[in-house]
């Protein structure tokens, strides 16, 4: 098991530090790594071969020295000269932030797309820190960074890295085509798309669990939950349909984390998209967290990088139970719950619709009684609160989306 330190500059935090170094102990716990010491240092500009000063790098060698350390983690993301140099100093693997993001992810992926994803990260991630990591990677075989990429590749140049990655990406590109195709048969569904969104383990699995279970749909296709950073990576659709048969397709994805890594970022693009192409967006925030307000403005400005504009969005504020105060939501609309309480799900079930549904009418059809399956059609598929026959056929007042009020304007009656 990995012994850490950890180690936070305290450059333009905005009085943040104490968080960052918090999320990233968790980071580290993670993965599995036992966390001996944090050591912080205020500083006003990096030293391009250490980051921190001097003073500092050997105050954490006396830590290392008097412990069972055998690993030392950055807050802040290094350059390979710096990574080397601090390992002259220190005597011990010394990784970033970054890396340990990027080995959490690889550790995680599981299907052939978050691979690829993860793995062309890596590279692009070790491309300009060859020099540096090649020798950090040497230390420690099969420890932290070391997966995917690994050690082999790092002692080929630079211009047989780089024709991978574009092999890889051609790779990733034939799987996107894939997801493409299936977004397309779903828009021409015209059943509404929602994204969850937010923090890493926030409970986007466990709202889309929750609203499965509720709902008594697909519950055999329960995805995976549990109370860590990036518990999962892949993303996941699902179908839900309420008892007045309106109907959605939810989709589960990743969790994201402040500084979470650019590459990291654009290599998950493609999995993203499916948060570009939602008609709505669920922001689970984690309320039991002091910082959650930051939170939000991470995932709000992460949604921004991968070009989320003008998405509607609706914010459930999770885990009040666990909070001893008030909570005062400044988004909106929002609802305040416990995803672990069916009363919540079903305060956040009623937001959704009223939101998502929020343009449907309530109209009056006359239904020929020729056009039977027309009349089958709207039983199944929407909302009908009266249904009355007469000698023309069957009048029936039915909730009709903008698109279906065109579709069945023929047979509109009010």
């Amino acid at each position: 098991m990995n012994q850490a330190i950890l180690v936070g500059a305290d450059y333009k935090s905005n009085g943040l530090i104490d968080y960052y170094m918090e999320e990233l102990e968790n980071l580290a716990k993670a993965k599995n790594i036992e966390v001996l010491y944090v050591i912080t240092q205020a500083i006003s500009s990096i030293s391009a071969n250490l980051y921190i000063g001097s003073g500092k790098v050997k105050e954490i060698k006396t830590f290392v020295d008097n412990s069972e350390a055998n690993l030392v983690i950055f807050n802040n993301e290094l350059s390979g000269s710096q990574i080397r140099n601090l390992e002259k100093e220190l005597d011990v693997r010394v990784i970033d932030r970054t890396l340990l993001i990027l080995d959490i992810f690889a550790s995680r992926a599981k299907t052939k797309e978050a691979m690829l994803q993860v793995e062309i990260a890596q590279l692009e991630y070790m491309l300009p820190r060859l020099s540096g990591l090649s020798a950090s990677l040497g230390r420690q075989q099969g420890g932290i960074g070391s997966r995917g990429p690994g050690e082999k590749k790092l002692e080929l140049d630079k211009r047989r890295i780089e024709a991978e990655r574009i092999k890889l990406k051609k790779e990733l590109g034939e799987i996107v085509k894939a997801r493409k195709i299936q977004r397309k048969n779903r828009t021409k569904s015209q059943i509404k798309k929602v994204a969850i969104v937010g923090y890493t383990n926030a409970g986007k699995s466990t709202l889309l669990n929750a609203l499965m279970d509720y709902t008594k749909r697909e519950n055999n296709k329960q995805v995976y939950v549990k109370d860590m950073l990036f518990a999962t990576l892949e993303t996941s659709t699902r179908h839900i349909v309420l008892n007045n048969n309106k109907e959605f397709i939810v989709t589960d994805t990743v969790g994201f984390v402040s500084n979470l890594p650019h590459n990291l970022v654009e290599s998950f693009k493609s999995t993203l998209e499916e948060i570009t192409e939602a008609d709505f967006l669920v922001h689970v925030v984690d309320t039991s967290n002091p910082f959650y307000e930051n939170q939000i403005d991470v995932t709000n400005k992460t949604l921004e990088e991968i070009g989320v504009h003008n998405i509607p969005i609706i914010y459930i504020y999770n885990k009040f139970d666990l909070v001893d105060k008030i909570i005062n939501p400044l988004h909106f609309p929002s609802v305040i719950v416990s995803l672990l309480d069916p009363f919540g799900i079903k305060k956040v079930l009623d937001i959704i619709e009223s939101e998502i549904f929020k343009e449907y009418k309530l109209r009056k059809l006359l239904i020929p009684f020729n056009k039977g399956e027309i009349l089958s059609h709207l039983n199944e598929h929407n909302h009908i609160s009266k249904q009355l026959y007469t000698n023309e056929g069957t009048v029936i007042s039915v909730e009709l989306s903008p698109v279906e009020v065109i579709k069945y304007k023929e047979y509109l009656i009010a």
